[in-house]
């Protein structure tokens, strides 16, 4: 583990609008020496050293991180954490004194896999949505539980299937065939082998963001994000339009509930089944009447929730990191930013279906009353252009939500791209 808290060069993976907050953040560190993000975008390469290698070669990284002496590696997505880029770390004599933010593979399986979350959550008496999971061979079984259930019936690929591996549907006949569909059409293909059933919980959704060094935790800002691409929450699901935190709902009696029932049992769950984690647990949660239930587990920051969070968090981040390596996250205050902060995300036309790249975005040095995080653009010849789905994330502070949120639309009337869209709705919910 790094032995000083000063001059650290550090590596962060992923290339989104999570892994440009997270170097903004770090960037603001006085700990921070050096800063390496891979592959990285236009956002990072302005305030770091973009190395165009994939989060998941981890031969490549190994040598990356040899070669400029990084002291931590902060892992942005799952996809690495899910393949045990931390326990390649440990079992490397280079490597294994490398400080690496995230949790071992074995932990990571609360979201590689849906069933190893859900027994997880059943064994440690952690309140979540009834369910069973079903293979091929027992479709039959499948149709049975169905019948059990009220609907709407919701039924999701076990795998990894980037967010998109879920179907929520009213009738019970089409809930059996897509179940036979996902089983034995393998509809979502690796990911849906083994399907989970559960029941529907109607309220309203929101994340809790917490960071834990394996046996003390820390609670940070909630979020709530926005997943559809229409307005009012409809149209296809997309990997988040925009993201409010706090979470105005989430007052103090109802934090104490998640905290008691939710966060304690899944941080001592962790320690009790052997699960090495120093890193995020991302929860996301519904609010059913009172009471909060967990639909899922990630093991790393949500995104767009971390253009929200993390603006909010007035602690050094790098200094959080080594309190987490070190296990010493109990001496450590989390500060909070009174005011709200919001984020709004800029997404290119067509996505989350087909969508052109290479749109050149201008208007972004234009931005003065917000903080433009890039996600799905990269720098091409001198110009920004549009790289992926979702382009750019405008976060916001402000007094109440409505006012940050109202300073985002301002700030992105700025920004052009050819066939750029938004919702114009974010926070209409609350």
């Amino acid at each position: 583990m790094p032995q000083t808290t000063h001059n650290m060069t550090i590596l962060i993976l992923g290339s989104g609008g999570r892994e440009h907050t997270l170097a903004w953040k770090i960037n603001q560190s006085p700990l921070c020496k050096a800063l390496y993000v891979a592959p990285g975008n236009s956002g990072t390469a302005q305030i770091a050293k973009n190395i165009d290698i994939k989060v998941t070669d981890f031969n490549a990284i190994k040598e990356l991180v040899l070669t400029n002496n990084i002291d931590m590696v902060v892992v942005g997505p799952e996809d690495p954490l899910v393949l045990g880029i931390h326990d390649f770390f440990l079992s490397d004599q280079q490597l294994k004194h490398i400080a690496v933010i995230g949790p071992e593979k074995a932990a990571a399986e609360l979201e590689g896999s849906k069933e190893f979350a859900k027994e997880f959550l059943y064994r440690h008496n952690i309140p979540t949505a009834a369910y069973q999971s079903f293979n091929k061979d027992n479709v039959e079984k499948g149709y049975a539980f169905l019948e059990t259930l009220k609907p709407p019936y919701v039924l999701k690929a076990d795998g990894l299937a980037a967010g998109k591996g879920v179907l929520i549907l009213n009738d019970l006949d089409e809930a059996k065939a897509e179940l036979k569909n996902m089983l034995v059409g393998a509809k979502f293909g690796e990911a849906s082998t083994k399907v989970v059933i559960e029941e529907f919980l109607d309220g309203i959704e929101l994340s809790c963001f917490v960071l834990t060094d394996g046996k003390n935790y820390k609670i940070l800002p909630t979020a709530k994000d926005y997943k559809r691409i229409g307005e009012g929450d409809t149209g296809l699901n997309t990997g988040g339009m925009g993201a409010v935190s706090p979470v105005p709902f989430a007052d103090e009696a109802f934090m104490n509930k998640v905290e008691e029932r939710i966060v304690k049992p899944t941080i001592n769950g962790l320690q009790k089944d052997n699960l090495p984690y120093k890193g995020f647990v991302f929860i996301g949660l519904i609010k059913v009447g009172d009471d909060p239930k967990v639909i899922e587990y990630n093991v790393r920051l949500g995104d767009p929730e971390t253009e929200v969070v993390l603006p909010r968090l007035k602690n050094d981040l790098v200094a959080l990191f080594t309190a987490v390596s070190n296990q010493t996250l109990d001496e450590v205050e989390i500060e909070i930013d009174e005011r709200a902060a919001t984020t709004i995300m800029l997404v290119s036309g067509g996505y989350p279906e087909a969508y052109e790249k290479g749109k050149e975005i201008s208007g972004v040095d234009l931005i003065t009353e917000s903080i433009p995080f890039h996600a799905g653009s990269i720098i091409e010849q001198g110009k920004i252009v549009t790289s992926g789905g979702r382009v750019m994330a405008i976060t916001s502070y402000g007094d109440s939500y409505k006012e940050a949120i109202k300073k985002s639309y301002q700030s992105i009337e700025k920004l052009h791209f050819d066939k750029m869209n938004y919702r114009k709705d974010i926070g209409f919910d609350l």
